[in-house]
């Protein structure tokens, strides 16, 4: 019998990278769940990666913009 358990995980993995690749704005409240963080950790790096725009009363970050700032911190 095989092991389904591993490809489901690969699945979901895969569903959300997928998921946060289609997104080009998110609020911080999605942006907290889709990055597994804090939500004032994530308003501090978005804030500092200058991804935020303000509209009204909503706050929108550009993910793209922040993969790029969360990628120079990326350890070799």
């Amino acid at each position: 019998m095989r092991n389904v358990g591993c490809g489901m995980a690969y699945a979901r993995a895969q569903i959300i990278e997928t998921k946060r690749d289609s997104l080009k704005f998110v609020r911080y409240r999605d942006g907290e769940k889709l990055y597994g963080m804090g939500l004032s950790k994530f308003q501090q790096i978005a804030k500092e990666a200058k991804a935020t725009y303000k509209i009204d009363k909503v706050v929108l970050v550009n993910t793209a913009i922040l993969d790029r700032y969360i990628e120079t911190f990326r350890e070799f």
